[in-house]
């Protein structure tokens, strides 16, 4: 199915919700103004009873100006009647016959008598030019970062269309993260035309979901530096410098500043090579607490511009280096576990809001990380990472594929959660409460996070999740 496919969209994932209304009484005029100010080609008109008519641009010039219709008179006297309407349940393809068999370009969408939205054709054209490849092009064109910041902020709506036409949401997450890394290399050359040609190469890397391709409507950011091993003391005020505006223009556009500090802007991860060697060797000989957290955000680098030779080696030699330390990846096995899938006496869901990040996903994405250092697999994202662990043989093929499916269900509840949120105007967040879903998804639900707890108990036994 097309991302852009509308024709098997309910129309109220297609509809302007709370469409300009006004009385059956109302001046023609007074509409007429308020169509203007609005800046739109019709107006609903309305009553306590419900939904009474429409009027367009098209009426006022064929029966006011064409025919002489007086302005002032009620608004009764130009509408169309004709309950050319559709429900909510009706589909886009309703829509667009709809609209060619009839001629027009506005359906109200009308649900027991009363109006809940309208569909233009403005809102069809929307639809289908939206997609993630026309962001990734405007925020190429954009003249500046509140132009880039305008372009992102229609992201929760395209996260809301790729979820409502079935798109997989390994498909949405790396479209979306596209997106988030075409900002930052397109902030990476503003900040270069600004300070000049870097004394060095340098390589930005992001980490955390955006590092995993796996952001959703919900982000901050998660990146650092590596510079080449023949930067000087003098260099580094001009890469403090970019990650100041690199970062800085991330959080204009949506990406937030990392809560914990994990950014460029951060001395501490703003180092030449050997200093990140250092860093990754220290972690793997003691991993303590600290080193356990670090080496998991720090596992999911990629890539993001620059030059990323800086980079190659060390991922390939940091992963042989981890797999051969057996107390590290202990260490990093305990630490896979303390995110736990939610679920209580006799593994039943709770009645409270369920956090589909930490615990609903996150427990996959450990897993799913330390699968990889046991296969010393260099994929970073967690999908990639389970296939990868399938087919080395560090994971068992039955294991595997329950694994799988289990957390396509996690993924996809958060982002219909999400999606819904969005489409009523909300800001996207990733607390479900289980009694938004139907008896038949949280039965569902909680037989995907029983397979998790089951893979966290098989790998904390020192079994893992083979044979």
């Amino acid at each position: 199915m097309s991302p852009t496919d509308l024709t098997v969209l309910p129309v109220g994932q297609l509809m302007t919700r709370d469409p300009v209304t006004c009385s059956p009484d109302t001046p023609i005029q007074s509409a007429a103004e308020l169509m203007a100010d609005h800046q739109i080609s019709s107006i609903c008109v309305v009553d306590p009873d419900g939904f009474r008519g429409l009027v367009t641009v098209r009426d006022m010039n064929a029966k006011v100006i064409a025919h002489g219709v007086d302005p002032a008179g009620p608004v009764s006297a130009v509408m169309t009647v004709d309950r050319t309407t559709l429900p909510p349940s009706a589909l886009g393809l309703d829509v667009l016959h709809m609209m060619m068999e009839r001629r027009i370009g506005h359906v109200p969408i009308v649900d027991a008598g009363r109006l809940v939205g309208i569909v233009t054709q403005t809102d069809l054209t929307r639809f289908q030019a939206l997609s993630s490849a026309d962001l990734v092009r405007r925020v190429v064109e954009a003249s500046d970062v509140p132009a880039m910041a305008r372009v992102t902020a229609e992201i929760p709506t395209l996260l809301a269309q790729l979820v409502g036409t079935g798109t997989r949401h390994e498909v949405i997450t790396r479209l979306i993260t596209d997106i988030a890394d075409t900002v930052t290399r397109c902030l990476l050359k503003r900040a270069e035309d600004e300070l000049g040609a870097p004394p060095v190469p340098y390589l930005w890397l992001a980490c955390g979901s955006q590092g995993r391709q796996e952001q959703t409507g919900v982000s901050d950011q998660d990146n650092c530096l590596i510079l080449s091993d023949d930067v000087t003391d003098t260099d580094m005020p001009y890469f403090a410098k970019l990650a100041e505006i690199v970062s800085d223009g991330l959080n204009a556009c949506g990406y937030v500043y990392c809560p914990g500090d994990m950014m460029a802007t951060n001395t501490r991860w703003c180092q030449p090579l050997r200093v990140w060697r250092g860093y990754f060797d220290g972690w793997i000989a003691k991993p303590s607490p600290e080193a356990q957290m670090l080496a998991s955000v720090m596992f999911d680098l990629r890539p993001i511009g620059g030059d990323e030779d800086l980079f190659a080696d060390l991922q390939a030699d940091t992963l042989a280096k981890a797999a051969r330390n057996s107390i590290f990846v202990a260490h990093m096995t305990a630490n896979s576990l303390k995110h736990a899938p939610p679920l209580g006496m006799f593994n039943r869901l709770p009645r409270g809001p369920l956090d589909m990040k930490h615990n609903g996903v996150v427990p996959v994405v450990d897993l799913g990380r330390l699968y990889a250092l046991q296969g010393q697999v260099l994929p970073v994202n967690t999908r990639a990472r389970i296939e990868a662990a399938i087919a080395t043989g560090a994971l068992s093929k039955t294991g595997g594929a329950d694994l799988l499916d289990a957390y396509d269900l996690i993924a996809v509840t958060r982002l219909r959660h999400q999606a819904r949120q969005i489409r009523v105007g909300q800001g996207p967040d990733n607390d479900l409460l289980p009694a938004t879903l139907s008896g038949f998804e949280r039965s569902h639900l909680r037989d995907a996070f029983v397979v998790v707890k089951t893979m966290q108990s098989a790998i904390g036994s020192g079994k893992g999740a083979l044979g």
